[in-house]
């Protein structure tokens, strides 16, 4: 840096959404419905698989520990955001930046290997049926379930660590309502290639990899039972600063999960019901 003083960043600002305060207030009622309705909708799957002795079945195992996944997403991202709307609290350390990226970095890994890990047991369900019970045995489930876990948070330690090695001075302001990597990056005043270059390595492996082995097991279902489906394709936006994409995947996504892979199951449905007292009397 030339021999200059450096005044090294030790708390960042979030930018997040600038707008009237009455829009801030709208908005903090908003997100605080979602929240709400993220936890509300995600500890009823959680509870119903396994409360129901019918749900005890890995389909719906991985269903629940996704649900978990769901609660520590928002809980990292969304009460921060919640802050800087009411009470205008847009600072954060260093290390809670820190933080809050390397959980929410680890949640996202953790998730696509776990959907790897359904799409796996949903091949063997209709690929190899006769075997199933053999195949997916509580004992495969939760090893799917550990390495997903333990790829996730490794990776992410790995992508953190880098990220937080670059030095950071002059401006302090995200122009973000998380930390999230790309704007962490804007804002380094030294070469920060290295870093990047891991980050794009190791999100690589985390996103290929398992999404390979999805494509790969739903490939097999669609020639077993010659059947088109239909599929959600994901894309990566490098633009990751773009707030309004982000919030896509940080707020809507969570809520929308519950309704795509339980709530439209006739047989989740049934268990809910039955757990909440509402099942229909048999006729006499």
């Amino acid at each position: 840096m030339r021999g200059e003083n450096i005044t090294r960043v030790s708390t960042f600002i979030l930018l997040g959404f600038p707008t009237a305060p009455r829009l801030q207030l709208l908005l903090f009622l908003l997100v605080l419905l979602i929240y709400l309705s993220v936890l509300v909708e995600n500890l009823a799957i959680i509870l119903t698989v396994w409360s129901s002795t019918s749900l005890h079945r890995p389909m719906y195992y991985f269903l629940s520990i996704m649900s978990t996944i769901e609660i520590w997403y928002v809980c990292d991202i969304i009460p921060k955001m919640l802050d800087g709307f009411l009470l205008q609290r847009k600072h954060i350390t260093f290390v809670g930046c820190m933080t809050q990226l390397y959980f929410f970095s680890s949640l996202v890994c953790t998730e696509c290997v776990l959907l790897a890990s359904m799409a796996y047991d949903r091949y063997v369900a209709i690929c190899h049926p006769l075997r199933y019970q053999v195949i997916m045995t509580t004992g495969l489930c939760v090893q799917l379930v550990v390495l997903s876990f333990a790829s996730g948070f490794t990776i992410s330690v790995i992508k953190v660590y880098f990220i937080s090695s670059a030095t950071f001075c002059g401006s302090n302001v995200l122009n973000h309502f998380f930390c999230d990597i790309s704007p962490i990056l804007k804002l380094a005043c030294t070469d920060f290639s290295t870093a990047e270059l891991v980050d794009f390595i190791l999100a690589f492996m985390i996103l290929v990899f398992p999404l390979v082995a999805t494509i790969l097991s739903y490939g097999h279902i669609t020639l077993a039972v010659l059947l088109f489906m239909y599929v959600r394709p994901q894309a990566i936006d490098t633009r990751s600063s773009n707030k309004l994409i982000s919030v896509l995947y940080t707020v809507l996504t969570p809520i929308l999960n519950p309704l795509i892979y339980c709530l439209r199951n006739t047989e989740f449905k049934e268990a809910l019901r039955k757990a909440l007292g509402l099942s229909h009397a048999p006729p006499p």
